[in-house]
């Protein structure tokens, strides 16, 4: 079952196109991958999914219910129905510690008014307690425990990486986009990475959708593969089929990329 559909989604800014009538279709708890160079437009398809850029034309549907292309429907609403994002730069509060960054994750979720909040009853005291017990959660898991206390800055670049994927999966998600997770990674971190994401998966059991220059990466840990060019999607498949189609090695790959 399509767990995102996207019909003739178009996107312009002036008189440039970024995005031409794309079509897909992602189905629940994949690991897809959108590949293409630098200005195929795959970080203005994101912002698309998560409500920083509303469509020229075109529909985004999630769950097959919910029309997240609206241009009244906010990045923050995008989050609450379970689109969760990292960025290609990576954006933490890095002068905040490694348990708040988690923190603002999961105070998406969290339900009381602005009247027990000002006048801390028990029942907020509770809800954050619990907030917290969910944040040490993810960070034991993520092998970061033993750094909440520890400015988001004096991490390692690796360790930012990941706590920005436990910040993203704190707010729950049911999709999970990551913009270019390997940037910068040695091969051992990304190596790392690759098995992380398959671990994400089957342990959140959610749907995850990846732009990567990282080609290694990507025919390692994507079921299906979409390909961007200038703004068309050019092709799409299994990875197998993407290492062989013709017009994608000419648009993109490379022949070397062949023997990967």
């Amino acid at each position: 079952m399509a767990v995102l559909r996207v019909t003739n989604l178009s996107k312009s800014f002036g008189g440039i196109q970024a995005i031409k009538n794309i079509s897909l279709n992602i189905k629940n708890k994949e690991i897809v991958g959108i590949i293409g160079q630098n200005g195929a437009g795959k970080t203005t398809f994101f912002n698309l999914l998560t409500g920083i850029y509303s469509p020229s034309s075109g529909e985004i549907e999630f769950n097959l219910d919910v029309k997240i292309g609206s241009k009244d429907l906010k990045p923050y609403k995008i989050a609450k129905y379970g689109i969760s994002r990292t960025f290609q730069n990576i954006r933490l509060f890095k002068n905040m510690t490694v348990l708040d960054n988690v923190l603002l994750g999961c105070h998406s979720n969290l339900n009381y008014s602005l009247f027990t909040t000002l006048f801390r009853f028990p029942s907020y005291y509770k809800v954050e307690r619990e907030a917290t017990e969910k944040a040490m959660k993810l960070l034991e898991e993520f092998d970061l425990a033993d750094k909440k206390d520890e400015l988001a800055k004096n991490l390692s670049y690796g360790e930012q990486r990941r706590l920005e994927i436990v910040r993203a999966l704190a707010t729950e998600p049911k999709i999970l986009l990551l913009d270019e997770p390997a940037a910068g990674m040695n091969p051992n971190e990304t190596n790392n990475l690759t098995n992380l994401i398959k671990w994400i998966r089957g342990t959140y059991n959610l749907t995850i959708i990846l732009i990567e220059h990282d080609m290694s990466l990507v025919m390692e840990v994507c079921d299906r593969i979409f390909v961007f060019d200038h703004g068309n999607l050019i092709a799409s498949g299994l990875p197998e089929e993407i290492k062989a189609n013709k017009k994608v090695i000419e648009a993109y790959l490379g022949e070397e990329v062949k023997e990967c």
